[in-house]
């Protein structure tokens, strides 16, 4: 037994392993997991130099140093003097908050003073290489310009935590003298399970949501130009439209490749047991010197099944990773019927469904806006539906004036869909859709599909068609694949190929149309179950 297993058995922090789904703690045994994907060797040099730029309980810096304490016995023989050089030449972290910069030492160090009797390495001040300083958001606007944080949410007194995050709150213009100092250290290895989203306004609502920042911390890591990262995050970074993150910052990774392996879990209970994170979490080595294929492990949720593909991450040049296996056989069988349709939205169902926010203007047909009648009259004529988990109603009454844009749309025959519901990961994937008659229109809470006369004028009984086509299995089988949060915008209907509403389409019949074996139809039905 070594010397470190010694000082922390029982491991303390396998019983703190979360403390909630954005700033989740990572248990020692899945910290092992994502060490075994860097090259082993790294622990065998004096020389190598690692960062957590989000220390939380320490157990990185731990784990590692467990490992180095063990592959420098050869070159360091004296234990006391071998893990003085890694506390104080390998091992460095930025710790989050107070609490955790406290919580890290005493896991690393055996104290929260590095400084003090009890520190298993003596430093000169009480930090030793885990530090925290109290950084502050940049406001702009009411929000932060670094991290997109609400100012009315997190700009806070001194006796509270500012949750501006230091690794992510520096750049060459700002705080650029932590910038600088990382940049100069030249980290090999930058390691961490960084915080996943933080809590931003919408400008002339009272509601607030949650922007990703995980992929912030990517992007500040590699600035920094080490040889390899490897974090544990959200799996939706994999698909464009994930929630807060830009559609070219996906591109660029997933065209980057440089990712040499990933480890993705469809259920995120898999590596935080009790935790559950939208669309899975995922694990990867990426490697600034390497450039090629992805060895891509998908961990499926159903019997603890492990697919593993050698591929590059956007074979399909749809901006997504294709995950489970399953889909990349339907998904050949319907490009075999349609080409190459998910290029093309006039081929596509993302090309019939509306932008986010077609009717309201942030201030009026909001969610939350409630200046419409519970009855019609000749100036209150036009049909609004409402948001009835909020207002607990199905609609209203409103004038022409209240509409700020795409009035003409009103005097179509659509189809409303909620803009959020479900995930990837449910069931059932979508909300449930309905027809939206002539002198109609919706708050933000729905997108609506044949929003554009100019391209598309369709009758009700094709409005009823297109509701049955989107209630199929196979529908919300396809919508599944890019869909890894609750948000379910335009993009995530790309893979949904275009039929003849003049038809109605049930299950079986676009089964049989695109030619799917009964071990393909028992994929589906096992993954998505029926809506009424």
């Amino acid at each position: 037994m070594s010397f470190l297993e010694e000082l922390h058995k029982p491991d303390i922090l396998d019983c703190i392993s979360h403390l909630s789904s954005d700033e989740v703690f990572t248990p020692p045994k899945l910290v092992n997991e994502i060490l075994d994907t860097l090259p082993q060797e790294l622990f065998t040099s004096p020389d190598t130099k690692f960062l957590d730029p989000c220390c939380k309980s320490g157990v990185f810096l731990r784990e590692i140093a467990k490992r180095l304490i063990d592959g420098l016995a050869d070159k360091i023989p004296d234990l006391e003097k071998r893990i003085d050089h890694i506390f104080k030449n390998q091992l460095y972290g930025l710790a989050i908050t107070e609490l955790t910069s406290l919580l890290s030492r005493r896991s690393v160090y055996c104290s929260k003073d590095a400084s003090g009797e009890y520190s298993v390495c003596n430093f000169a001040d009480k930090d030793g290489n885990i530090e925290y300083k109290r950084t502050y958001h940049v406001w702009f606007k009411d929000k932060c310009m670094m991290c997109g944080a609400s100012k009315s949410e997190y700009d806070r007194g001194e006796e509270l935590e500012t949750h501006a995050y230091s690794f992510i709150h520096t750049d060459e213009q700002r705080n650029s003298e932590l910038f600088k100092r990382l940049k100069d250290m030249k980290f090999d290895v930058i390691i961490g399970n960084p915080p996943y989203q933080m809590s931003f306004g919408l400008e002339g609502t009272n509601s607030s949501n949650a922007k990703s920042i995980y992929n912030l911390f990517i992007s500040q890591a590699i600035k920094l130009n080490p040889r390899y990262i490897t974090m544990i995050t959200p799996s939706r970074w994999m698909t464009r439209t994930s929630q807060g993150i830009p559609d070219e910052w996906v591109d660029n990774m997933l065209s980057s490749n440089k990712f040499k392996i990933i480890h993705d879990f469809e259920n995120s209970s898999d590596c935080f047991p009790g935790v559950e994170i939208k669309g899975g979490v995922n694990y990867f080595l990426w490697e600034r010197d390497y450039e090629g294929i992805c060895q891509y492990m998908f961990h499926s949720s159903d019997n603890n099944q492990v697919f593993q593909r050698n591929d590059y991450l956007n074979s399909t040049g749809a901006g997504v990773v294709i995950r489970n296996p399953n889909a990349y056989s339907i998904l050949d069988k319907v490009v075999q019927v349609e080409g190459n349709y998910f290029e093309d939205t006039n081929k596509n169902f993302s090309g019939l469904v509306s932008p986010k926010h077609f009717f309201d203007n942030s201030i009026l047909l909001t969610s939350n806006w409630n200046d419409f009648k519970d009855t019609a009259t000749e100036e209150y004529y036009i049909k609004y539906y409402l948001n009835k988990n909020i207002h607990k109603k199905d609609y209203g009454w409103i004038s022409l004036k209240q509409i700020p844009k795409n009035q003409k749309t009103k005097d179509l025959h659509k189809v409303y869909i909620p803009a959020a519901g479900g995930s990837g990961t449910d069931s059932q994937v979508l909300g449930i859709p309905f027809y939206g008659e002539p002198n109609s229109v919706c708050s933000q809470t729905y997108l609506v599909i044949g929003y554009n006369s100019e391209l598309h004028n369709f009758t009700k009984e094709q409005c009823e068609n297109i509701i049955k086509y989107i209630k199929t299995r196979f529908f919300r089988y396809l919508v599944s694949i890019k869909k890894k949060t609750q948000n379910g915008p335009r993009g995530v209907y790309q893979f949904v190929p275009i039929q003849d509403f003049n038809e109605e389409w049930i299950d079986e019949k676009l089964y049989k149309k695109y030619g799917l074996t009964q071990d393909e139809i028992d994929f589906i039905e096992s993954m998505i179950r029926p809506m009424e």
